[in-house]
Parts: C-alpha cells; structure tokens; sequence
C-alpha cells in the first residue's frame, strides 16, 4: 500500500516537472503560434485617453517562446520599435492605433488598442449658427456625429442642495476625457452641463424639487459649487458651462431662479479666460422671474414640451409643435433678451399615452411618460417621417420633417441656433434629428 503510494507521488513529482519545463521553454512545431502573455494587462482598454505630451507605456508583456520571436511596434501601421517594451508619446492630439505583432518561423500574433490624444490647443471651426448637441448624464462621445454638431454639452455634473457636485457621469470610463478629446480633435468646444434632479427622459423641472436652487441661493454653498466646477473645467479642458437650473417647480422656485444671475457671476470669475456660460431656461409662466442673463454667452430656451397635453383630461396631441416653438422663442425675445442671445430648443423624444378617459383625453397624471427618438423608430419603419405613431395610445413626437421645418426658420431668423435635447436619444444615422438640423443650419 504504502509503495504503491510512494509511486504514484513520484510520479505526480515527474510530471509537474515537466510540465514546469514545458511552460519555461515549450517546444514549438512548424504550425504553433508565438504568444504574447500581457501580464500587467497593457491592452486591457479598447481605448486609452491621454494628454498631448502624456506617454501610454506598453509593459510588463512576456513572450513565448522567451528570446526567440521576432518583435515589432507600430503605430497607425508605421513600425517605431523592436523592444519587448514600447513608450508613445505623441506630440499632437489625434486618434492612434498602437498594435504589437510578434512572429516566429512565419506564424504571428497580435495585439492593438487605440490611444485618443486630447490636444493641447485647438482651433474652433468657425460656423454660422449654433448647433448644440446636448447628452443626457448616459451620453457618450461615440453617440456624437462631431461634424454635424457645432457645440456638444454634456449633463456630467449633478448638484446637491449642500453644493455639492457629483461628476461621476463624466469619470466612467473617462467618459468626460474622451468627450473633450473628441471633441477637440474635430474643433468643436465641449460643455459641462450642470443639473439637479431632472424628470426621466424629458429632462425637466420634478414638483417641489430645490437641490440646485438651494445650493446657489446660500452664498457659502454657491461658492463650494463655483470652486469645484472651476477646477473640474481647468482640470479637463472642458470649455465652459452650461446651467441647467431646472428647480421651478416648486415653491421656492422665484428664489431658486433669481439665485442663477449671482452663480453665472461668480462662475465666470473664476473659470478660464473665454470660458462659455450658457444657461438653459423654460417658457412656461415662471419666465416673469428669471434675472438678467445677459451676462451668459448665450441661453438655451426649452421651447418645447407645451404643458396643456398632459394631466388628467389633457387632450391627446403634439406638445412640441411648430407654433409653440414659435411662441416659447418669441417671449424670451419680446421679455428677456435678443434674438441673437437665443438658442432654440428641439426635441428628441416624444409623449407616449399610456391610458385614456372615455372621450379620449389623457387618464391621468400617471397614465402619460417620454420615450427617446431612437426607441419611436422601433415603432413604426416610416416614424422618421412622422410626428404620431400608433403606439400605446399614440406617441407624439418630432420627426425629421418638424424638426427641417424648425430648422429652416431659425436659419432665417436672427436666433444663434438650435440644440437637440438629448443628443443621445437620437438615431445616429439617415433618420436622425442632428442631421436634420445641420443641413439646415449649416
């Protein structure tokens, strides 16, 4: 018994050793590839996002068989070393691929990841009106079409009535960094937007909602707030702000937005020189008590969403029409600012009714929500060309044509431009709404 045992240890014994020999110095046929073993995980990310004068080392790479294979760096396809180690330090922004090719006895291995350079300066493209692309907090850099956007604003930053800001939207997979950098690398300027809690998908004003009004009408919160966005903004390259104070709905609300003229004040002394400062307001009847914003650089107006279609008994229909639009753009003219401090807002989602009274109308105020754009084209293979799918009890929405037929009167009227609230809810591709808006305000 006890033999047999001491055996079989033996030869457990022998074949751990060679198996220990075999991963020290394997034997490779005619048909093995080399390998590459990326230990300190090198290529891990698809996408590596650095400064312009920064350096993406590629270490602690193992290769088999050891001292043999034959080892080539490139990059964007050009070969720049020969090491088992390679260091890239770009002196320009850009997008480059860094690939790693390892070859033994005409076999070859792979490895590549991309590494996204934000430049050190930029060149804003010039253009004749606004075209802002606004991401909700869930946006992406990929879901931009950056040459049909003048401006993009991404919703990164959420204000806590104790000012307080929380920019994790924006960390994420350096999801702020790979804005900018993208952004920067096409010459378009990239905005933090600034928010407390916003409705879902439409992006508005929740009842009796304060935590951004409460942070900026104390002066000791305001200027935490201030500090922090000021060093988020110099700290990423982002070019400025834009003021989402959506807390109107409330009691509160004639305070909260008074409070936004002292905020742009002190937000503009203290980011960098030329920084933009925009704000984004509604057109609804608390418009009466919004201060002077002349000294943002410009002010979004939310002209859409009408109010009068939903609640209970609220007819079925467009809230976002032509005519509102029109009517919202027209008050901030007539009462706040001129036409060339204006930025008109446009819808990327639509009103869904979920639940209708016996003549018709809208059930409650339960039975309605928002979808996104992306989502109605699911509805229907020909909603691009509408404004009304059949779908639950209809989904109001604006469709290419409105938003051409929008696009083209601000083009003619003296209005900076347009944004699309939320750029990411958008299609991407020939049915999107961006698209719609730049050929008609390119």
């Amino acid at each position: 018994m006890h033999k047999k045992l001491y055996i079989l240890l033996v030869s457990i014994l022998a074949l751990a050793a060679c198996g220990k020999e075999r991963i020290k110095d394997p034997e490779f046929g005619p048909g093995d590839y080399p390998r590459i073993f990326d230990i300190q995980n090198a290529f891990i990310s698809p996408v590596r996002i650095i400064n312009e004068g920064q350096t993406a080392d590629y270490k602690g790479l193992v290769y088999s068989p050891g001292g043999k294979v034959n080892i080539s760096w490139k990059v964007n396809g050009e070969e720049k070393s020969k090491d088992t180690v390679f260091s890239f330090t770009p002196t320009a922004g850009g997008e480059y691929t860094i690939s790693l090719e390892v070859e033994l006895n005409g076999m070859k291995s792979q490895r590549s990841s991309k590494v996204l350079v934000k430049p050190a300066t930029y060149t804003p493209k010039p253009y004749d009106k606004v075209i802002m692309a606004y991401l909700s907090a869930e946006g992406t850099a990929l879901g931009v079409n950056w040459e049909q956007a003048t401006h993009v604003t991404f919703l990164a930053g959420r204000v806590a009535s104790d000012g307080t800001v929380d920019l994790s939207a924006g960390e994420i997979n350096q999801r702020m960094d790979e804005m900018v950098a993208r952004g920067h690398i096409a010459g378009r300027a990239v905005l933090l937007g600034l928010a407390g809690r916003l409705s879902p998908v439409d992006g508005w004003a929740l009842y009796e909602a304060n935590d951004f009004g409460e942070a900026i009408r104390t002066p000791a919160t305001r200027a935490a707030l201030v500090a922090s966005v000021a060093n988020y903004v110099a700290t990423r390259r982002i070019d400025g702000v834009d003021i989402m104070m959506s807390d109107i709905n409330s009691g509160a609300y004639a305070q909260n937005v008074a409070a936004i003229a002292p905020f742009i004040a002190e937000l503009k002394a203290a980011l960098p020189a030329n920084s933009i400062v925009t704000v984004t307001v509604g057109a609804g009847w608390q418009h009466w008590d919004y201060p002077s914003l002349s000294a943002a650089t410009w002010v979004n107006v939310r002209a859409f969403e009408d109010g009068i279609h939903v609640g209970p008994g609220a007819p079925r229909g467009q809230a976002s029409s032509y005519d509102y639009m029109l009517a919202a753009a027209k008050i901030w003219v007539d009462f706040h600012l001129p036409a060339d401090k204006l930025v008109i807002g446009i819808p990327a989602f639509g009103l869904r009714y979920n639940a209708i009274d016996g003549v018709g109308n809208n059930l409650d105020w339960g039975s309605y929500d928002y979808v996104a754009y992306r989502t109605i084209l699911g509805y229907d293979p020909q909603a691009a060309t509408k404004e009304l799918v059949n779908h639950a009890f209809g989904v109001y929405y604006n469709g290419q044509p409105l938003v051409k037929r929008k696009g083209d009167f601000i083009k003619t009227s003296a209005y900076k431009g347009a944004y699309l609230w939320a750029a990411d809810y958008d299609s991407g591709d020939d049915k999107a709404l961006l698209k719609e808006l730049h050929n008609s305000l390119k």
